[in-house]
């Protein structure tokens, strides 16, 4: 008598290609979301950090700001994956740099919502935001005055950003099925 299990998923018996797929997907994933623009009043918006935010709940914090640290170093690497067509070195120049450079702290604070409630998920989903527009502004400061910055770094974004927690925040991440 034999007893027969189904066989595991062949991503599941090799740890490191199933790392290196979530990763290589989740990278695409951001590329695509930043050049996904939405018309929106007064500036569009992509949903770039609709994404990182959901990166984060779906992958934890670790994975998220890593994952989101290599969606970066494509970008630094030449790789056309930021909003605008930016790449190389000159896209860590720009004034938006410190918000690309936000970006894995965002997805590290929105991961600490992982599994967790309503409260405190949308907490963690504010929080990154909140530090998401610190290294900003932060960076911004060098290249608009600062009777303007917020007028120009922060206002124009406020509307669009809040429906993205919004989103994130009442649709808990089901990938965790997936991602375990």
């Amino acid at each position: 008598m034999s007893i027969h299990s189904p066989a595991a998923h062949p991503l599941r018996r090799l740890p490191l290609a199933r790392e290196l797929s979530i990763a290589f997907a989740a990278i695409l994933l951001l590329a695509l979301s930043a050049r996904v623009q939405v018309p929106f009043w007064p500036v569009p918006m992509t949903l770039q950090t609709l994404t990182v935010m959901g990166l984060g709940l779906t992958l934890g914090a670790r994975r998220g700001a890593a994952i989101t640290a290599g969606y970066l170093l494509a970008g630094l690497a030449g790789m056309p994956v930021f909003a605008g067509a930016m790449a190389g070195p000159a896209a860590f120049m720009s004034p938006t740099a410190g918000f690309l450079m936000g970006m894995p702290l965002m997805a590290a604070i929105a991961g600490l919502g992982r599994g967790r409630g309503a409260l405190v998920r949308t907490l963690a989903l504010i929080g990154a935001s909140f530090a998401l527009y610190a290294a900003g502004l932060a960076w911004l400061s060098q290249f608009v005055a600062a009777d303007r910055l917020l007028a120009v770094g922060l206002l124009p974004f406020l509307v669009g950003d809040s429906v993205k927690i919004a989103l994130c925040a009442l649709f808990p991440a089901i990938s965790g099925r997936f991602t375990r």
